[in-house]
């Protein structure tokens, strides 16, 4: 796949396959953290520290075991206009942290399940991100690219402390785990407090779906483990499993309710928001995914017919700026982009009706 493909096409096959659990579930994804002995942490590297890093790392990625895993591609941040850096982030490809950072780069599998971001806050950050609920596959297929890449490269590790990393959270395992999960019923039923303040009292993080720091836009959730030190691989994997299965028999109940207790207003809410998306013709991104979310869940609870349930996924990237600026070619101002959003989002109804 080449450098346009990747910034050109919104869907990747995490956005465009089905996997278990995926009324909830949106997607799996686990990163594994690693630093090179002998180089000094990207926060703190000079320019010439970090390309000799890169450089390394891509030798590496040539080795026969990396390609028996697929073909990569190098993308440098340096090389990519603000607009296709966005892109890489709304994909969820890279983090924000990657493209502020100088010198830095992803080698992307051509799926895009498969990835490595180089020089962030750590020398290596592998990346499996996988559709609906398949943490233990993702765990395999990223810990096969961490085998594979250590033929090559010295990873810095301490007998006691395990692998070293920038962060001392992620001293360890060096590994992070999550969900993404869509909780619209625990939302619309105020149980979502209760059930996220739990979450994080057992030692996991919750997040918005970019990451630290962002915004649960969508009703969309990251749920992922804190603690990487004194903990194996599969110990981490266990303890989150247990708070998923959890949360998604919660967030089933909640639909339920809504349905038993509720139905009337949720079908109104609902459709009003399937109305608004079809006909509008200006939209700002929170409101896109918030009536995205409701049209999800209208499916899901099958108010609504003949509309594809990954509708959600393909447009929570596809309406977003930096997408929307690349697929229509130019720059565009808040206003524009409001009207363009609506207008893509018109037409990839129209598609599901046709279909239909």
């Amino acid at each position: 796949m080449s450098l346009s493909d990747f910034l050109s096409q919104a869907s990747s096959k995490w956005l465009r396959d089905e996997g278990p659990e995926s009324d909830i579930v949106i997607s799996s994804r686990v990163r594994i953290a690693r630093n090179l002995t002998g180089y000094v942490f990207p926060l703190i590297a000079s320019e010439s520290d970090k390309q000799a890093v890169l450089q390394t790392v891509e030798k590496a990625v040539e080795q026969p075991q990396v390609k028996q895993l697929g073909h990569f591609e190098i993308l440098k941040m340096n090389d990519l206009s603000p607009v296709e850096q966005a892109v890489l982030v709304e994909k969820h490809l890279v983090s924000p942290a990657l493209i502020e950072s100088s010198g830095s780069a992803v080698i992307l599998r051509d799926d895009e399940e498969l990835g490595v971001m180089v020089n962030e806050e750590d020398h290596l950050r592998m990346q499996c991100l996988l559709p609906g609920y398949q943490l233990d596959a993702a765990y395999a297929l990223a810990d096969r690219l961490d085998d594979a890449l250590e033929t090559s490269l010295d990873y810095a590790f301490d007998e006691t402390k395990g692998y070293l990393t920038a962060c001392p959270t992620n001293v360890g395992t060096g590994m992070r785990a999550s969900v993404m999960v869509h909780l619209p019923a625990l939302v619309l039923t105020g149980s979502i407090q209760r059930i996220l303040s739990a979450v994080t009292h057992v030692g996991l993080a919750v997040r918005g779906i970019y990451g630290e720091g962002t915004d649960a836009l969508g009703n969309l959730f990251q749920i992922s483990n804190q603690i990487t030190l004194g903990q194996s691989e599969q110990e981490i994997l266990s303890n989150l499993h247990g708070v998923v299965k959890q949360i998604i028999d919660h967030e089933r109940t909640a639909r339920q309710h809504l349905l038993q207790q509720s139905k009337d207003p949720i079908e109104d809410r609902v459709c009003r928001s399937f109305g608004i998306l079809a006909y509008a013709r200006q939209i700002d991104s929170k409101e896109a995914m918030q009536r995205l979310s409701d049209v999800r869940l209208g499916i899901d609870l099958g108010i609504i017919k003949g509309v594809s349930a990954n509708i959600l996924k393909e447009l929570m990237v596809a309406t977003q700026p930096g997408f929307l600026q690349k697929y229509y070619g130019h720059e565009m101002n808040p206003g524009e982009r409001d009207v363009k959003r609506a207008s893509l989002i018109r037409e990839r109804l129209r598609m599901d009706q046709v279909q239909s």
